[in-house]
């Protein structure tokens, strides 16, 4: 396989109006040339690749039978979307996914009028559609026009408390919508050519009542394989009433399952759809992750999200590391905590890999619970864990624990509960982009009475973290650390208890301070060495806690500098906004302290490599070195040219 396949039909495809001109039998080719081209542009890129496959006979068929922009194709979460971006005239700048000033991993409305909904949370496609389909029957003014809503949600997503809400409301207004549930959990196999064509023909003929009661008894005459996935979907469905399934007593049509990877039946089954629907429909289909990529299926993420790799071999090249990423050091932590204390159990939601406690599920699987796509039950799940008399740490990422923020307000922090909150992504992410950046926790998390409020400097920091987290049972405590690779630095054996609320002095110096709360300790160091060579030596100092403050180590960096410079990776309102609150109330800038707060600019970085991020946000050493400058008063040759 090249890097550049084979696309003759696709090489035709401008927009998804191009795909009105070929015949059923060329959609299927088109299919599989769309295959090829995700495969090969994520190999160059990185990226979601296991969900793009399995969407793509779909993509196929909703932009064949819909009419894109007019008709909104609402993408779930959006990680999807690549095979929806090469044929909505993205094609040419596919390969720069997720790479500094080209397109964006997710569906992003700025981006392209077909991309009608950004997203990068999950299970918010069902209430956007029912918003334009109300929209639609308004008159609301749109530039696109109005037609049908189409939500592409996955059953994952399908476990999140939001897509219920949105579902019963949308039986409630019973306007015209659709809702495409991707499922793909289910076992499947090749459907046999008179499934198909009894499928087609079923689909295409019956009225739409008929149709409807005609699709659920095709079950029978599915492959085995398969017809234990429509058994498993049948039973997940069953409503909480006899006689009927959940999405009926919600007020939706449902019709299936039916095989998504087969053009046969999507396509006369979104005809029937579009063409006969009255309010709001359902179309359950089973698809596989990482279809039609042997590499991708085998993976046991079936190819989620991969760095750059080898078409052939599927070999991802991902570059050497020099340290242990710091997801592998809480994981490793933890369980040297758990070893010891019983009471230690974890909660994640829905991403037990990407927080490391894959590992300890593995350990101590009956102390390990993922709550799905769900972080305010697994907020408040957790501190049910804690009062009655557990020790829970809630392992999320800064993005998502922004979903239980109200649960950790009222279930945990008024309540004083000893919930142990692991933020991993803290910070800028990088090539996810602004959906995913950890830039609000530390201000969200540290206005929050009785809440302990900590982020690691470096690895061996987050370790030191994770201990004294395991040992503090006055109330919730958080610890936040980024995405990637440490520092490097030297590891402890086992992680010691800090003293709560103790900041420390890195580096000794006069005139300026630089007081670091988080991974900008290194960046404060490099600044600190390039300020000396001209005769500047700051104080570096690393906070440890935004809450509560080291109030003795701010007064003393206060009162024997001239300048004091606090850092972050948060946005306005965390650890500089409580210094610089702290300070006035003490009556220190009455001194002639200068004082500056360098954080996260008023705004959304757009996805970019984290140090090219961190460039945008003027927050790198240079930056650094640059605002100390300016504080001294000092003029520096590019002032003066």
């Amino acid at each position: 396989m090249s890097d550049q396949p084979s696309t003759p039909l696709l090489d035709k495809v401008q927009s998804p109006a191009d795909l009105k001109q070929f015949s059923d039998s060329e959609l299927e080719q088109l299919a599989h040339e769309l295959r090829q081209e995700t495969i090969s542009a994520v190999s160059v890129t990185g990226g979601h690749l296991g969900a793009g496959l399995g969407v793509i006979e779909l993509s196929v068929a909703l932009h064949a039978v819909f009419d894109a922009p007019r008709d909104k194709i609402i993408w779930d979460v959006s990680h999807q979307c690549y095979p929806h971006k090469i044929l909505t005239g993205r094609r040419d700048r596919i390969r720069t996914l997720r790479t500094e000033g080209g397109l964006s991993g997710f569906t992003k409305r700025s981006e392209s009028p077909y991309d009608c909904f950004g997203a990068g949370h999950s299970s918010t496609s069902i209430s956007a559609a029912l918003g334009f389909a109300a929209a639609r029957d308004l008159g609301g003014s749109c530039d696109t026009g109005h037609g049908d809503a189409i939500a592409v949600i996955g059953d994952g997503s399908m476990s999140a408390g939001m897509a219920f809400e949105a579902m019963n409301n949308a039986g409630h207004l019973k306007k015209r919508m659709i809702v495409i549930l991707n499922d793909n959990e289910m076992s499947i196999a090749p459907p046999t050519g008179a499934l198909s064509s009894y499928l087609s023909r079923l689909y295409a003929e019956a009225p739409f009542q008929d149709f409807k009661a005609a699709a659920k008894g095709a079950v029978s005459l599915l492959p085995e394989p398969f017809r234990e996935g429509a058994k498993r979907a049948k039973e997940m469905l069953k409503g909480m009433t006899v006689g009927g399934t959940l999405f009926e007593e919600l007020g939706f049509s449902y019709l299936g399952p039916i095989d998504g990877h087969d053009l046969d039946q999507l396509l006369p089954v979104l005809r029937t759809v579009r063409q006969r629907a009255t309010g709001p429909i359902l179309i359950h289909v089973l698809t596989k992750k990482g279809k039609g990529y042997h590499h991708a299926e085998n993976s046991p993420d079936r190819g989620h999200a991969r760095a750059r790799f080898d078409v052939i071999t599927g070999e991802q090249k991902k570059a050497p590391s020099n340290a242990p990423s710091y997801t592998k050091v809480f994981a490793e932590a933890l369980l040297q905590e758990a070893a010891d204390d019983p009471q230690i159990c974890a909660v994640t939601a829905a991403m037990p890999d990407g927080t490391g406690l894959d590992l300890f599920d593995k350990r101590y699987p009956s102390r390990c619970f993922d709550v799905g796509i769900a972080e305010q039950h697994g907020v408040t799940f957790a501190a049910g864990l804690a009062a009655g008399g557990m020790k829970p740490f809630c392992a999320m990422y800064s993005t998502f624990l922004q979903r239980g923020y109200d649960q950790v307000v009222h279930d945990v922090a008024i309540q004083r509960l000893p919930v142990r909150f692991a933020i991993d992504r803290a910070g800028l992410v990088g090539a996810d982009g602004a959906t995913h950046a950890g830039s609000y926790d530390i201000a969200f998390m540290a206005n929050l009475p009785g809440m302990v409020v900590m982020a690691a400097a470096d690895e061996a920091e987050l370790k030191h973290m994770v201990a004294t987290a395991a040992a503090y049972d006055d109330g919730p405590i958080a610890f936040r650390y980024p995405r990637g690779e440490g520092e490097g630095v030297d590891m402890p054996a086992r992680g010691q208890v800090l003293e709560i609320g103790k900041g420390r002095i890195v580096r000794p110096g006069t005139r300026v301070a630089l007081l670091s709360f988080g991974t900008r300790l290194g960046e404060s160091l490099k600044a600190a060495e390039a300020l000396s060579a001209r005769g500047i030596t700051p104080t570096v100092a690393d906070a440890r806690f935004a809450k509560p403050l080291d109030r003795d180590l701010i007064m003393q960096l206060a009162t024997d500098h001239e300048a004091l410079i606090t850092l972050e990776e948060g946005a306005t309102g965390g650890f500089g906004s409580h210094v610089a609150q702290l300070l006035a109330e003490e009556g220190i800038f009455d001194t002639g302290l200068k004082f500056r707060s360098m954080v996260l600019p008023d705004t959304f970085i757009d996805h970019a490599s984290p140090r090219a991020m961190y460039d945008a946000a003027a927050m790198n050493a240079e930056h650094i070195e640059a605002k100390v400058l300016q504080v001294l008063g000092v003029e520096t040759l590019s002032q003066r040219a």
